[in-house]
């Protein structure tokens, strides 16, 4: 494999589709397991090719140790470390963006799995894009892409210096913003989320900063019917995106 800066691995068939699909330019190689010829790996060969992508076959114990204990399914492809969008960037994606847009705030998440599970949700979910502050923030590590999966190359991440900055000039977009608050008296459930609409969630411990909450229009919970007080940052995104998605689809 040649320099490059600082490539990342992408591994597993859906993930190093995703990346070909939506990110050609910035794939530098595709790894196939030599010994497999079936349909599936075919099918990332023929992508790579389409997008002038070099594609290796290598041993199987050759993936195995570039994935790092990832299931490659005898797939895996190098790719250019994504990077983080700016403000600027975001009012580009919101000019593009037909329909309704779908935001996701992350006011200061800074565990590296829990950062690329919501990045593989927000994709899974149509999020135009997932925004975070600067500081207090993991941002786009080398463990953040390869748990995202694909996704980072897919979402853009946009970093911003003043998140409360920035959720005033969603609202002044015609954005709402429905914070997460575990105290809140609405349930998500009973909340409207068809139009333009920004979900923010808090830090694994904290919750949203006291400014984030001031600035969201409403405050809404998950109900909790059990022992524990709240859950993982990445299991609450899940809930709330889809939540949305499926009132969106209606």
């Amino acid at each position: 494999m040649g320099s490059a800066g600082n490539p990342i691995t992408i591994a597993g068939i859906h993930s190093v589709r995703a990346v070909l699909t939506h990110d050609g330019e910035g794939v530098l190689e595709v790894w196939l397991e030599d010994r497999r010829r079936d349909r599936r790996l075919a099918e990332i060969a023929a992508l790579a090719h389409e997008t002038d992508v070099a594609v290796r076959r290598v041993v199987r114990t050759r993936l195995d140790s570039a994935a790092a204990g990832a299931n490659h399914q005898g797939v895996l492809a190098w790719v250019r470390a994504p990077t983080a969008r700016s403000e600027t960037d975001l009012g580009t994606i919101l000019g593009n963006t037909q329909g309704p847009p779908l935001l996701l705030i992350l006011d200061g998440v800074q565990d590296p799995h829990n950062l690329g599970a919501c990045l593989r949700t927000a994709d899974a979910a149509g999020v135009q894009a997932l925004i975070a502050p600067k500081d207090r923030a993991v941002g786009l590590t080398t463990v953040v892409c390869k748990v995202a999966s694909g996704a980072a190359q897919t979402v853009p991440y946009v970093q911003v210096t003043n998140l409360s900055r920035t959720i005033t000039a969603l609202k002044e977009r015609g954005i709402w913003l429905i914070g997460m608050a575990a105290e809140a008296a609405t349930s998500l459930f009973e909340t409207d989320l068809t139009g333009p609409l920004a979900l923010a969630l808090g830090s694994e411990g904290k919750g949203l900063r006291r400014l984030t909450r001031e600035r969201c229009d409403l405050l809404v919970q998950l109900p909790m019917f059990g022992t524990v007080e709240s859950l993982n940052v990445s299991v609450a995104t899940g809930i709330c995106l889809y939540e949305a998605l499926r009132q969106r689809s209606r």
